[in-house]
């Protein structure tokens, strides 16, 4: 479809008596007098003419919105994107060739330089054709002309589509009263500014085809060069395009012979005005038209051709369309941003994000059999959430019939949420564990405490939730296991972060409340990636309180809002909500940056066509935690960098990090998000969707897929240390690390469960040892190990043993006692199984005394048991 023209000539017949009052006005506007043809009075006409209103703002003309990036060195700026409605750019006087603007004045208005606005001749000579029947001729000014072009721009700024096309017809409208607001509106142009202004403002404003506005835009699209170097059959080709640029625009091969007609035309005139002189003249006319067709080509597509920043660059667009400081409506905000003439600089890192898209390409193919596989990776700027990263495994385009035939690429973009580019988000697996942590933390917790981390069945009444029915999740039961089955028992919190033991998880959150963790997430800005069900009155009142699934039905426990996160135990270890890469970076960002979250952004400055500042909305910062849990988190999450799963995350040069990796069921999605106090970055390799049998599949079959995040993560990483180093994390609070010891009750004598309450209240946990021998009651608690009154971590195992009912003590008064006196102590007390020998090589007589027994007074054996007596005794000599 060929564009319309901005400035068809007056078309149709008009009438003699109008063009009459055309020339009363001429005698208004005392241009020339003209002798009116018809019966209509100068009174009429002046009337006419002064009720029309006389003041015209040229505005500021639609100009191309550009997108920058930083240069590497950090002197200067190169362009990412470019887009427009109209492909103009303002230029000065001096930045045009002089041809052009001769051919404009030869052709178009000769006497230019000496009317008011209006040229009486031609308006007359117009008047008596039209009163003859003839064609008119064009009686429009370049003023006029330009009067013309602004009444159509303004037309095109308004935003309402409706209202735009009202107004543009209402511009071209081919009657009497267009004619007279012209010559009013020129007469005003000629008043205020000089001419020279006028032929800019005019050569700047026209349209040379397409989407194609301005001189300078023109020359450098039909002639690859900038209007300034035009030669003369250049600059006389492209004003002859301005006469009717559908049917004289170059770029259309058919068109050629009439735009060199029209061209020709003009060049005739130029020597006839004495603009060139004749050997000129010969050389532009012998000159063929073969234009250097140059596009500027517009949108996110030539941003992932040159630069690899597609999807940062939609991500760009769609926060201003985000905006409400851009307009009211997203529409709104994108035909303002299309004609605004912004510059925007953005926070983009050249060098990291280079890295960024080279690892995940190297990394993780677009296309794999059997899977639909992505990957994204993301950096945002500690304390400020700049975006100083985003690169994916699939190229970026948005065009339809392009991503038909090339599957590799996509629209979508896997790092955001879903109205900031099209992705739902993944299930983040284990990096969801520091949350949790946070909350432990936050509530007096230590890393070094003890907790269980065996799988196991848990009673969900275990569970505290303030934000439930009940103040508990349930009444069921659920079974849980681990993925890292080395590790069991009683360990320290430290090692099941470190080592991301889900047993260890559950075993801390059974200590909290389970909405204070989902709390302490969403402070940290933590949510789902796209809109989910919302809880509802109607899910209470058909019973599904704490329930994560009801058949196939998955029920969120808690959803007021569809981005919440679901409060259900399996989260708090396993993240099975899916969030975006960006999200999880920021929400680490605040880790390592004093617990303070910031809003990803990917604007750094925004500047008007004049570089006045435009406003937009910025990161937004809050403290999500305090800096001592921060601390205290950044501690367990750079033990975890050192010496547990995430080990791959360390520096190259150095930097302390902090990390935590993710893997969900199945191995489907893999994770690793982490930070130096500078720069956070989230990987994810995972499934982009399901396959095509529909299924989301392990990502293990496909070589070494699953580890893939390991390679990349620090590929972005050890870039951002080499640009912003990073300092020691802040240390914790001792509270946060300390080895929180307790005394062992006593619990001798007591039932089990009795005892088993004492230990847990002191803060420790209970193994049965079984039964031994003992002289307390059968069933009652014979012992415990470590022994009562010993000093013991917080959180150890405590064994207990009970008695078997089956042993006596050994009397006391045998050390000291001569054998026979012995032997009655413990006859007495049952025991009849009595050996003597000597403490050392020797003998012994009635007089000699007991020096030991074994066992000792005091300890427990059955009277079936051998008692030894070590008597005193004379050493050989």
């Amino acid at each position: 479809m060929k564009p319309r023209s901005a400035g068809g000539a007056l078309g149709g017949i008009l009438g003699a008596v109008a063009m009459c009052a055309v020339a009363g006005v001429l005698v208004t506007a005392a241009v020339t007098p003209v002798v009116a043809l018809s019966g209509i009075s100068a009174a009429s006409a002046i009337d006419i003419f002064e009720k029309l209103p006389d003041h015209l703002d040229p505005g500021q003309l639609a100009e191309p919105s550009t997108l920058y990036g930083l240069m590497p060195d950090g002197n200067g700026y190169y362009e990412i994107a470019t887009f427009y409605e109209q492909d103009r750019h303002m230029v000065g006087w001096d930045e045009i060739s002089q041809f052009a603007k001769d051919a404009a004045v030869a052709e178009e208005d000769p006497r230019f330089y000496t009317h008011g606005g209006v040229d009486v001749f031609a308006t007359s000579r117009a008047v008596l054709q039209n009163a003859a029947g003839s064609n008119l001729s064009g009686a429009s000014t370049i003023t006029m002309q330009y009067v013309r072009n602004v009444l159509v721009q303004e037309a095109e700024a308004i935003a309402d589509p409706d209202e735009r096309d009202a107004a543009y017809e209402d511009a071209m409208r081919q009657d009497i009263d267009r004619k007279l607001k012209e010559m009013k509106y020129a007469i005003s142009t000629e008043k205020k500014f000089s001419k020279d202004e006028i032929l800019l403002g005019y050569l700047n404003i026209a349209l040379f085809g397409r989407q194609v506005y301005g001189i300078e835009s023109a020359a450098q699209f039909y002639w690859g060069k900038s209007a300034k170097d035009l030669t003369l059959a250049e600059a006389a080709s492209l004003i002859a395009t301005v006469n009717n640029p559908s049917k004289l625009q170059i770029d259309i091969p058919e068109n050629i012979p009439a735009n060199q007609e029209r061209r020709d035309k003009i060049l005739r005139s130029m020597l006839k005005h004495g603009k060139i002189t004749q050997a000129q003249y010969n050389e532009a006319i012998a000159t063929p038209i073969e234009p250097v067709i140059t596009p500027r080509p517009a949108g996110c597509n030539i941003a992932e051709q040159n630069y690899n920043l597609g999807s940062f660059c939609d991500y760009v667009l769609r926060y201003i369309k985000q905006d409400p400081k851009f307009g009211d409506s997203p529409t709104e905000r994108e035909f303002k941003f299309s004609r605004g003439g912004y510059k925007i600089y953005t926070t983009i890192n050249y060098d990291m994000q280079n890295a960024a898209t080279a690892s995940l390409r190297e990394n993780v193919p677009s296309l794999l059999d059997g899977i639909d596989v992505g990957a994204a990776g993301v950096s945002t700027e500690v304390g400020t959430g700049r975006v100083l990263a985003m690169a994916q495994n699939r190229p970026f385009n948005n065009a339809e019939d392009f991503l038909s035939s090339n599957p590799g690429y996509t629209t979508v973009n896997y790092n955001t949420d879903y109205e900031m580019g099209g992705s739902s988000g993944f299930q983040v697996g284990s990096t969801f564990k520091p949350f949790t942590l946070a909350n432990w933390i936050s509530e007096g917790h230590s890393v070094q405490e003890i907790v269980n981390v065996n799988g196991r069945r848990v009673q969900e009444s275990s569970l505290k939730a303030s934000c439930l029915p009940d103040g508990v999740y349930g009444f069921g039961s659920f079974d849980f296991s681990n993925d890292n089955l080395g590790i069991k028992g009683n360990q320290p919190v430290l090692t099941a972060i470190a080592q991301s033991i889900n047993g260890g998880l559950m075993s801390m959150q059974q200590k909290m409340d389970l909405c204070n963790t989902f709390s302490i997430a969403q402070k940290l800005g933590v949510h789902r990636a796209s809109d989910q069900r919302v809880w509802t009155q109607a899910d209470a009142d058909a019973g599904f309180t704490s329930q994560e699934s009801v058949g196939q039905i998955v029920v969120p426990t808690l959803n007021k809002e569809p981005r919440d996160l679901s409060v259900v135990p399996s989260n708090v270890y396993g993240g099975i909500d899916e969030i975006a890469p960006i999200t999880m970076a920021a929400a680490y960002a605040a880790f390592a940056g004093d617990g303070t979250v910031c809003t990803p952004v990917p604007i750094d400055s925004i500047t008007d066509t004049n570089d006045n500042p435009v406003p937009f909305t910025k990161s937004s910062c809050s403290q999500a935690i305090s800096p001592e849990v921060a601390a205290g988190v950044a501690y367990a999450l750079q033990y975890t960098a050192e010496n547990g799963l995430a080990r791959h995350a360390r520096s190259s040069m150095g930097i302390p990090h902090l990390a935590k990796t993710g893997t969900t069921d199945d191995v489907v999605d893999n994770w690793t998000v982490g930070a130096s106090t500078k720069v956070a970055t989230a990987v994810w390799v995972g499934n982009a969707g399901p396959n095509a049998n529909g299924k989301r599949v392990s990502t293990q079959p496909f070589g070494r897929l699953m580890y893939a995040d390991q390679a990349i993560w620090p590929a972005i990483m050890n870039v951002a240390d080499g640009y912003y180093g990073g300092d020691a994390f802040p240390k914790p609070t001792a509270a946060a690390t300390q080895k929180i010891t307790g005394k062992v009750p006593e619990v001798r004598d007591k039932t089990f469960d009795e005892a088993t309450n004492l230990l847990v209240q002191a803060g420790f946990s209970v193994v049965d040892g079984g039964e031994v021998d003992s002289s307390v009651a059968q069933g009652r608690i014979a012992s415990s190990s470590p022994v009562a009154g010993s000093d013991a971590m917080i959180g150890t195992e405590v064994t207990v043993y009970r008695s078997n009912g089956q042993a006596t003590v050994v009397p006391d008064g045998l050390v000291g006692a001569t054998e026979k006196e012995a032997r009655a102590i413990l006859g007495r007390a049952g025991f009849s199984s009595i050996k003597v020998g000597c403490d050392v090589e020797g003998t012994h007589d009635a007089k000699s005394t007991v020096a030991f027994t074994d066992p000792a007074s005091g300890t427990e054996a059955r009277t079936s048991s051998q008692i030894t007596l070590a008597m005193t005794c004379t050493p050989k000599s």
